[in-house]
């Protein structure tokens, strides 16, 4: 019998023994973990594509309503999918083409996938945003057992029924035995390093984490929801192809706008596109062009590219990159990240609106104004201007006066206001007739401080081979103004957009003598950090690599503090070595 046979049966075998839910119950479990296996069994979602059947049948057996075994109660974004049937590959022996594969991912995507209202929470996992932390985390017994090894936005990626959250967590235990430790730790230390065993702690009250964990998923992520059935019966084709309005920022490059035009693809469900934007800074044109596919009537991903520049540096945006797009149930809005880098580090961050007839409004040159400014000039940009336009037809807000229509045309339009010396600060919109662009800009009154973005950062270090690529790092100093509070780092605070700074990096004084600063990378003058080689360095203490962790300060040039002097910000930045091994197993990659 083929070795890969062996596990597929052994795994089989331990994901069907109810007795495990038993026993978990007697380590402090109760709840839907110990209920499982003595509830009535959930109805499946039946699989009708017949590839599906073939491919998935000959392991996950069918039943008389059309179920297959475990994937009728799943459900799952794409990314989940593509990576179920490349463990089934690398574990089961699965052989499959991957034109096979695309057309099954295509069909459980969207017919074992998720609402958009069940994957809007995680779309930052599709996206490949670094978080400084996941805000989904219930409590830290769930953390403990699943973020322990990956992103827990990886688990609620799926939505699976009772006994199959079970099964994951026995299947969890059976190939990764730092994951069963983790599951029955129960907050306990791991053991000494020789010596006589110290006597067990008594253990804490509550579940074990894995049983904690196992809980919370079939509450919290069930096979079926209200959300999913009422999805499932209202889905339909994506209706996309035409004209959008796109507004981007980019980290480091500012604000673009422009738009996207989509085509009609093979399918009805895939697309050409061809993308144009502009920079607000200083009208650098952008020109991209990729393919899509939607699933689920919402879920987009896709690939696009324009030209990169001769010499091009790692983050210039010609370079071809991953689409992940959340289109709204109406398909006349969407939002997401185009991405790319070794490590996923750059990027677009996009808003698209499908254009009209009516007037659109897609972006605006200012990040914020002060009170009490006059004159100055605004450009606003969209679609399908007036011809005829009015000082009445635009709207800049509570307290901001457009005191002249410099120049307009039909998707551009410049005006010069006046705001009030005592209009109240905060976010505004800018309005053009009906139409209206959210948190446009901001009035303030004084800058109180600079935020560094990302608040903690991670670079990796590299050599000129394909394999160890760096990891690069994009800083930004974005303004804020305190709310009504009046005090810094609170909820009401105002982000005036990103401002001119110095930038230098400090010593993170983890031991004595610390010495990072001097040996993990450069920092230029516009906040973009560039990590150092990779490997030994003699002219280390010891020889060691560049990696270590380092203070990013940005220091305004025109902004002062309450003491006279310049005021400034920082970011935690960790400098460490490359990914050598990039696995591509679902439950231990990041």
């Amino acid at each position: 019998m083929k070795k890969s046979s062996v596990i597929w049966i052994s795994l089989l075998a331990l994901c069907a023994i109810p007795a495990a839910q038993a026993q978990r119950a007697g380590r402090g479990g109760g709840g839907a973990a110990a209920a499982a296996a003595s509830d009535k069994p959930e109805e499946g979602i039946p699989v009708t594509d017949a590839l599906t059947i073939s491919k998935c049948g000959t392991c996950h057996a069918k039943d008389e309503k059309g179920n297959l075994g475990r994937i009728s109660w799943e459900r799952s974004t794409p990314e989940g999918w593509e990576e179920a049937i490349k463990r089934m590959v690398r574990l089961n022996g699965l052989t499959i083409s991957p034109a096979e594969a695309r057309s099954i991912v295509k069909y459980l995507a969207t017919h074992h996938g998720l609402a958009p209202e069940e994957a809007k929470p995680v779309m930052y996992m599709p996206e490949h945003r670094m978080l400084d932390a996941e805000t989904i985390i219930p409590n830290d017994a769930v953390r403990g057992a699943c973020s322990t090894c990956h992103a827990f936005g990886r688990g609620m990626s799926w939505r699976r029924s009772k006994t199959d959250w079970q099964y994951l967590e026995n299947m969890h235990s059976a190939l990764y035995a730092q994951a069963d430790g983790f599951f029955h730790r129960a907050g306990r230390g791991g053991g000494g390093g020789g010596g006589a065993a110290p006597a067990a702690p008594a253990a804490p009250a509550g579940p074990e984490p894995g049983v904690a964990a196992v809980d919370y998923l079939s509450t919290a992520a069930p096979l079926h929801t209200p959300e999913w059935s009422a999805w499932s019966a209202r889905m339909r084709a994506p209706r996309i192809t035409g004209k959008w309005l796109v507004s981007a920022n980019i980290a480091g490059h500012g604000k673009y706008y422009g738009d996207l035009t989509i085509e009609a693809g093979p399918a009805d469900d895939e697309f050409k596109t061809t993308t144009t934007l502009r920079s607000v800074k200083d009208g650098t044109v952008i020109k991209r062009t990729g393919t899509s596919i939607v699933y689920a009537g919402y879920s987009w991903r896709g690939r696009s590219k324009g030209t990169p520049a001769a010499n091009a540096k790692p983050d210039d945006l010609g370079s071809e990159a991953r689409e992940t797009l959340w289109i709204a149930p109406d398909q006349n809005t969407a939002t997401g990240r185009w991405y790319w880098g070794q490590y996923q580090e750059f990027g677009f961050d996009v808003n698209l609106v499908r254009a009209s007839s009516e007037p659109a409004v897609s972006e605006v040159t200012v990040y914020s104004l002060k009170v009490g400014s006059k004159d100055t000039s605004v450009k606003v940009f969209g679609d399908g201007f007036p011809a005829n336009i009015a000082l009445a037809d635009l709207d800049f807000g509570a307290g901001v006066k457009v005191t002249k229509i410099v120049s307009h045309t039909k998707t551009e339009l410049v005006a010069t206001v006046d705001v009030d010396k005592d209009a109240v600060p905060g976010k505004r919109d800018v309005g053009v007739g009906r139409s209206v662009l959210q948190n446009a800009y901001a009035v303030y009154d004084k800058v109180d401080y600079i935020k560094v973005t990302p608040d903690s950062a991670l670079a990796r270090l590299g050599g000129g081979s394909a394999t160890h690529i760096k990891g690069y790092q994009q800083f930004e100093a974005i303004a804020y103004a305190n709310g009504s509070d009046g005090k810094p780092h609170t909820a009401d605070d105002v982000e005036l957009g990103p401002i001119d700074a110095n930038w230098s990096v400090e010593e993170f004084m983890a031991v004595f003598g610390d010495d990072d600063k001097n040996f993990v990378g450069n920092l230029d003058s516009l906040g973009f950090f560039t990590p150092a080689a990779d490997g030994p360095n003699p002219e280390r203490k010891f020889g060691r690599n560049n990696y270590g962790d380092v203070w990013v300060v940005a220091t305004a040039k025109n902004e002062k503090g309450s003491d006279g002097k310049p005021i400034s910000g920082r970011s935690y930045l960790v400098v460490t070595v490359p990914t050598y091994i990039n696995w591509d197993q679902p439950e231990v990659g990041q």
